[in-house]
């Protein structure tokens, strides 16, 4: 694995995810949005990321959640081309109201298949990093958990199931951990299920 080099262009990324999420906060929860971007960027640079994968990271949710089309277009002039399109790659509307749920991660899984490496690598470690945190809290305070998701319980385990597929060919460590953590959600699914 070739060492990455951090420049002063990620504290810049840094700070300016800083500026878009600052007021956001994760569903259900008091924790501060940014904790997700810098898990996201982590695992992204741990996984043999570049910068530019690793600034994508921290913008992945950016175009979704703080203006469309034109954080886009921002984030391209001040990082780049590149680092656009990933973070482009990884949003799933950019409509808002959003489109309907079901359809809008359908077409997702489907342009997933096409992404770039780059794309895929802040993708999966996006999934992975939310996957953690319904197992986390499926494990604290149970089927309590699901009332966050758009999807509820059905659609959120159909939808990281379908996840672990598109990803299981993926030469990742973070593709063996997304499948392993959705096995331990499934399980602990199940089990509430029959009153175990």
């Amino acid at each position: 694995m070739v060492a990455v080099n951090l420049t002063d262009r990620f504290g810049q990324a840094l700070q300016y995810a800083f500026e878009l999420h600052r007021e956001q906060r994760r569903k259900g929860s008091d924790t501060p949005y940014m904790a997700h971007l810098l898990g996201v960027a982590s695992l992204v640079l741990e996984d043999g990321g570049d910068e530019d994968s690793a600034i994508a990271a921290l913008f992945h949710d950016a175009v979704e959640d703080q203006g469309g089309l034109e954080t886009l277009e921002k984030i391209r002039k001040r990082f780049g081309e590149r680092v656009a399109e990933i973070v482009d790659s990884c949003t799933d509307s950019y409509e808002i109201p959003k489109p309907p749920w079901r359809g809008r991660k359908e077409r997702y899984l489907a342009h997933l298949r096409q992404a770039s490496a780059d794309a895929r690598r802040v993708a999966l470690a996006d999934k992975l990093y939310n996957a953690r945190s319904i197992l986390y809290d499926l494990e604290r305070i149970g089927d309590d958990v699901w009332g966050r998701f758009r999807g509820g319980k059905e659609g959120t385990l159909w939808y990281y199931q379908s996840l672990v597929e598109s990803f299981r060919d993926d030469a990742s460590v973070l593709a063996g951990e997304l499948t392993d953590v959705v096995e331990r959600i499934m399980l602990l699914a199940e089990d509430a299920q029959s009153g175990v």
